[in-house]
């Protein structure tokens, strides 16, 4: 097991690193305004008690393997470490990671090095992270990385890793301390919806700003545009590297930076299907608009016709929201991660890619926006984007991988599942946040900018 999931891990690794291929693995097969209320109710508050001033906020890193040099726990803690690159510019840090926790300590002998490099001193448990060695709160932000390592995968293809039981520890700190921070955590929030809604709400009864989710809705664009806020969106696809519940996340998360800005802002999601193999094109055939968007994907990529239907391991997630708004999500190569909306009023589709390398290889490909919306969340304690767009996306992963299977038994055309529990409406107020300018130089990273 312990080899299987090491390749796994370097095939996830390689999968997010190319907009043209993505390795198949075994997981394949298998209200803010309530909230200040309830802080005066509760006593908690995220103000309460302040720690002694410090030059730069200070962040404790939880994460569950740091080995790869390229794993997400290497480009996201170095590039809070050391500055990181953005808008054309490298920036220097403005956090200071004073504690790590590594929940896999043995198998990451990098994490070990750059940490002792560092003066960084990594904590036996999460509560130490968090506490420095004490009893109380000593940090003023936290990030959550649960991503590779060696962990089992379920017989719907799910990767247990242990975000949720990260997330646990660190609200046991929080409630002892009568105090909270800001949090950010990679990825989706769990494999559970019930996990990741806890998850939610206690981000808003303890009064703090959660972030989180997937480094592609930042990445560079082509065009350069973000679509206004109530633009009026009626039908949505992304094709991209969705072979698993890792990679297909990604393109949920990218979906959903997307159509929360339509008119009348989010509605939720009504019901999530998954469908596999060959039914995934008689499906297509059978919805003429998903079909349309697909096409006017392929034609903007000049693809021979049929490029997309080719992939010998096709499948789709198909969302419906609560306001009749479509979405369906194919995994394809060979066009990056590519977003296709139909716009009320607009002859053509509106179709923005994120593509290729942000950089050279020697930067890694994510490790430079994200950490820079990570740190604006650190600095100002305030969501760079609604944590209800992170729980949705994180709930149409689970239910896509929900879909295919019942009471123990596979089927590649799953099952309709009805969402009502996913009814979160808010409205997006961000502008853009996606990279923009020069992009990082060639430049070796040996744990920071070599000038």
């Amino acid at each position: 097991m312990a080899n299987e999931n090491t390749k796994r891990a370097t095939n996830e690794l390689t999968a997010e690193s190319t907009e043209t291929s993505f390795s198949i693995t075994r997981r394949e097969m298998l209200g803010l305004a309530g909230v200040a209320g309830l802080a005066a109710l509760t006593g908690f508050s995220s103000e309460a008690a302040p720690l002694p001033q410090h030059k730069k906020v200070r962040i404790a890193c939880v994460t569950t393997y740091w080995a790869a040099t390229r794993s997400h726990a290497d480009w996201i803690m170095c590039k809070l470490m050391d500055g990181y690159w953005w808008q054309g510019a490298h920036t220097p840090s403005r956090v200071e990671v004073v504690s790590v926790y590594i929940h896999q300590l043995a198998e990451s002998p990098l994490g070990q090095k750059v940490c002792k490099a560092k003066n960084i001193p990594i904590f036996k448990t999460v509560g130490e992270a968090l506490t420095l060695g004490g009893n109380e709160l000593a940090v003023d932000g936290v990030v959550i990385i649960g991503e590779h390592g060696e962990y089992p995968t379920n017989l719907k293809g799910q990767w247990m890793l242990p975000r949720w039981w990260f997330y646990q520890q660190m609200i046991k700190v929080f409630e002892q301390s009568k105090r909270s921070v800001p949090v950010f955590n990679d990825k989706h929030l769990s494999v559970s919806w019930d996990e990741a809604k806890w998850m939610f709400d206690k981000s808003r009864e303890l009064n703090f700003p959660l972030t989180g989710g997937s480094s592609i809705p930042v990445y560079f664009r082509k065009p350069e545009i973000e679509p206004d806020i109530d633009t009026p969106i009626k039908n949505s696809v992304v094709v991209g590297g969705a072979s698993d519940e890792g990679a297909l996340f990604h393109c949920v998360d990218v979906l959903q930076a997307f159509v929360e800005r339509r008119k009348g802002g989010e509605t939720g999601v009504k019901s999530v299907q998954c469908i596999r193999g060959p039914e995934t094109w008689t499906w297509t055939q059978q919805n003429p608009w998903a079909a349309n968007l697909l096409e006017s994907v392929r034609k903007s990529f000049d693809l021979k016709p049929g490029h997309f239907q080719e992939n010998n391991r096709p499948n789709v997630c198909i969302v419906e929201y609560n306001d009749g708004t479509k979405a369906a999500v194919y995994n394809g190569e060979g066009v990056g991660w590519t977003y296709a909306g139909e716009i009320d009023g607009r002859r053509d589709p509106t179709i923005i890619s994120m593509l290729g390398w942000p950089g050279p290889f020697s930067q890694y490909h994510a490790s430079n926006s994200q950490p820079h919306w990570i740190t604006e969340l650190m600095v100002t304690k305030k969501e760079p984007f609604n944590a209800e767009r992170l729980l949705l996306s994180t709930g149409i992963v689970a239910y896509n991988m929900d879909s295919n299977w019942e009471n123990g038994k596979y089927s590649a055309v799953g099952r309709r599942i009805e969402t009502p529990f996913m009814n979160m409406s808010y409205r997006s107020v961000r502008g853009a946040q996606f990279s923009q300018g020069a992009r990082p130089p060639d430049t070796p990273y040996i744990r920071g900018f070599a000038d």
